[in-house]
């Protein structure tokens, strides 16, 4: 059936029983679960789901050079899959039960160098809705040169080794379209700044 009003549709599941498989850094849970369908009738199915908290990401514009700050480093789980490069990336990090606006100041002063002043919510969006639970917060950011206040590059303890780029966003636009840049929260966030008009080529 089509929903021609756009509104969210509401869903009934009960979860039935849950096991741990592992909880290192994430939780890898198995659910049993009992899913009410749009027809009404009941469904019983198992799901996996892996909970590591939620996070934040922000981009770094500045209009008038109209360029913005994104990150390059090693991600394991693209590694695994063949993707043999770094990440090209907006700057995020885990919100660690604190507020998403200060853990998020903290992480792009962390990696990339800059104390950043306003700081603009755009919106929460699930990443991965059919395996993650992780419901990610999106920020935006001016910045100028004399906002930084030193090199960045992360924290070498918890592995990372972080560079910071500062690229225009028409070479961005055109590193997404030619797949140097395939890292989704930064590909939303880099056609946020145009399509709002925010930061344009």
């Amino acid at each position: 059936m089509t929903n021609t009003r756009h509104t969210p549709i509401p869903t009934t599941a009960v979860v039935n029983d849950r096991k741990v498989l592992a909880n290192d850094w994430g939780s890898l849970t198995k659910y049993d679960v009992t899913y009410t369908r749009s027809n009404g009738q009941q469904q019983q199915f198992n799901r996996e789901a892996y909970d590591r908290g939620h996070g934040a990401t922000i981009l770094l514009y500045n209009p008038d050079l109209r360029t913005i700050i994104l990150t390059s480093q090693f991600r394991m789980p693209a590694f695994l899959v063949g993707h043999h490069y770094e990440l090209i990336e907006a700057c995020a990090g885990l919100l660690d039960e604190r507020d998403p606006i200060q853990a998020i100041r903290k992480e792009a002063e962390e990696e990339t160098g800059y104390k950043l002043n306003d700081v603009t919510k755009i919106g929460e969006i699930f990443m991965s809705p059919g395996s993650v639970t992780e419901r990610l917060h999106f920020f935006i950011a001016p910045f100028t040169h004399d906002m930084r206040i030193h090199e960045g590059g992360g924290v070498e303890a918890e592995g990372e080794d972080i560079k910071v780029l500062e690229i225009p966003v028409k070479d961005a636009l055109e590193m997404i379209d030619d797949g140097r840049i395939v890292d989704a929260k930064t590909i939303i966030l880099i056609q946020h700044l145009v399509i709002k008009g925010i930061c344009l080529p």
